[in-house]
């Protein structure tokens, strides 16, 4: 699988956008989730306001019964 192919397979549609879990950034990027987590909300002013939101529980319900289906 190509690099491209990698990154475009962590892509998601939730509530309608287009969007990648920090963890799956943090990987892509070498560093710790927690480290990533941390910059982001350290440099908040520099990203728009819409960069990232937090899944309700429902949702990543949802989302981790269709991670185990295409497992």
């Amino acid at each position: 699988m190509s690099d491209l192919q990698v990154i475009q397979s962590k892509i998601y549609e939730i509530r309608g956008q287009k969007v990648m879990f920090d963890f799956d950034l943090a990987a892509l990027y070498q560093v710790e989730t927690r480290g990533l987590n941390q910059a982001v909300k350290r440099n908040m002013k520099r990203f728009p306001s819409d960069f990232m939101f937090q899944l309700l529980s429902e949702e990543w319900e949802i989302l981790k019964s269709q991670f185990v289906i295409s497992s």
